[in-house]
């Protein structure tokens, strides 16, 4: 009896069907996000707790000298936030939801990063009050635009 290696149209379409469903090992192999903050800011360590909820391995750093890593990571004056992190070679400043991360390291642009300026109120680590709708500001060498507009952790 000879075996017929060719694949039927029912045997591909499970091997597409199983391609595209989500996988732990997505998750499990997300960088780590190192998370540079100041110590006594609690915000930060609530954003924190946001990545690692979304599967992402997190590291945080205290730190008084925020400005100087800042600076370092390249992130400009005008997004400042209260906390300031790096993810494979991206800077990440402020309350930046999960969501963006997932699809910043998905779509790899050619930037520096992301950012939340301020502290929107709803945002990730920001919970309370009345969620405001907020954007994440993709930046780099060829400047800033809206990467998305988010309320409270979800891409609206």
């Amino acid at each position: 009896m000879t075996l017929d290696a060719r694949p039927t149209r029912r045997s591909a379409l499970l091997i597409i069907a199983a391609a595209s469903l989500p996988s732990s090992a997505t998750a499990a192999d997300r960088p780590l996000v190192t998370v540079h903050k100041d110590p006594s800011c609690g915000c930060c360590s609530g954003w924190a707790e946001h990545l690692r909820k979304a599967e992402f391995p997190v590291k945080t750093i205290d730190t008084a000298g925020l400005s100087a890593v800042k600076e370092r990571l390249g992130v400009p004056r005008e997004l400042y936030a209260c906390h300031t992190a790096e993810v494979a070679g991206y800077a990440i400043e402020g309350h930046v939801p999960a969501v963006a991360l997932i699809r910043l390291l998905a779509e790899k642009p050619d930037a520096i990063g992301l950012a939340v300026p301020g502290m929107p109120i709803g945002s990730p680590g920001m919970e309370g009050g009345e969620p405001e709708t907020y954007d994440v500001i993709l930046f780099g060498k060829s400047g800033q635009r809206v990467y998305m507009r988010c309320k409270e952790d979800r891409e609206v």
